[in-house]
């Protein structure tokens, strides 16, 4: 049995493992499959694989007992790591090769999300946080490696990957609009990894230099006025606009229904939070669904 169910619009995995590093996602994947129809099990251990194999296998002229299936499998699961190839062997002697989804994000990422929700780490045994994200990914190299699909949360919000998952795994894809996500970035904080394109305002007048706006956010409304006023911003604004209104149309013809365009300035405080807003505003005029990240903007 293949690992997708086939219709008239899309092709989409009907055997799905969820896995990566903890913290990365997994939880918010595994909600948003449930609703796209998914039997969704956390944390089964890798031995079980083939016994719940079985209930995806049609057994004569009955109907199969479960359409879709995504599994959480992670470093919890005990022996993960020895048995996960053995058991991908064992399925695909069966016909059922299991489509992998791999979640990760940095590890200053990583980071923060457990510093928020004060969880322990799976994997810190007394050494500290920072090398148990290491050591996780260290141990999880390999089925990365097996991964059909790896993705970074880095710069994703819980709204906007359950929009990513919802949109790449969804059966119907006719009508499916373009989700344009646009991200404020610090240059000197590195660039976003999942961005599709990318626009530097650092030549910009910058309202850092201005000590009554040096600390305020590109969205308050002094510095907007601030840079408002400066012909450079207002018809660097304008000519991103209008590129960004005649590229979206082709990308959404080819097929593309998720696009990230990274804004960035130097610190991601005051330019690129003021032309990422700006952006979002023109092209949900345009009929663009759209969702806003300023990643920086208090670093």
């Amino acid at each position: 049995m293949s690992a997708v169910i086939k219709d008239s619009q899309r092709t989409v995995p009907k055997f799905l493992i969820i896995t990566g590093l903890s913290g990365s996602g997994m939880s918010s994947a595994t909600n948003a499959f449930e609703d796209l129809g998914y039997f969704c099990v956390d944390n089964l251990p890798v031995t079980l694989l083939p016994p719940f194999s079985r209930l995806l296998i049609p057994d004569g002229e009955e109907v199969t007992a479960i359409d879709k299936a995504a599994l959480v499998i992670d470093i919890r699961a005990g022996h993960f790591l020895l048995e996960f190839d053995n058991v991908l062997k064992k399925l695909a002697k069966k016909n059922l090769r299991p489509f992998v989804l791999f979640f990760e994000a940095s590890d200053e990422v990583l980071q923060r999300r457990f510093s928020e929700t004060r969880r322990p780490h799976p994997a810190d045994h007394g050494d500290g946080l920072l090398p148990a994200i290491r050591a996780e990914r260290a141990a999880l190299g390999n089925v990365r490696q097996r991964a059909d699909l790896i993705i970074d949360t880095s710069g994703e919000t819980v709204h906007t990957l359950r929009r990513l998952l919802m949109q790449k795994f969804s059966p119907a894809e006719e009508g499916t609009p373009l989700h344009v996500q646009i991200i404020s970035f610090g240059h000197k904080y590195g660039v976003p990894p999942t961005a599709d394109l990318l626009f530097d305002v650092r030549h910009l007048p910058n309202p850092y230099f201005v000590p009554e706006l040096k600390h305020l956010p590109g969205t308050d409304k002094n510095v907007i006025k601030y840079l408002e006023n400066e012909a450079e911003v207002t018809e660097t604004d304008r000519r991103f606009g209008d590129l960004l209104n005649y590229l979206l149309p082709l990308y959404k013809r080819e097929g593309k229904s998720y696009l990230t365009i990274g804004i960035g300035c130097t610190g991601g405080k005051h330019r690129s939070v003021f032309i990422t807003e700006s952006l979002g505003n023109t092209l949900r005029k345009q009929g663009f669904d759209v969702s806003i990240l300023h990643r920086d903007v208090q670093k």
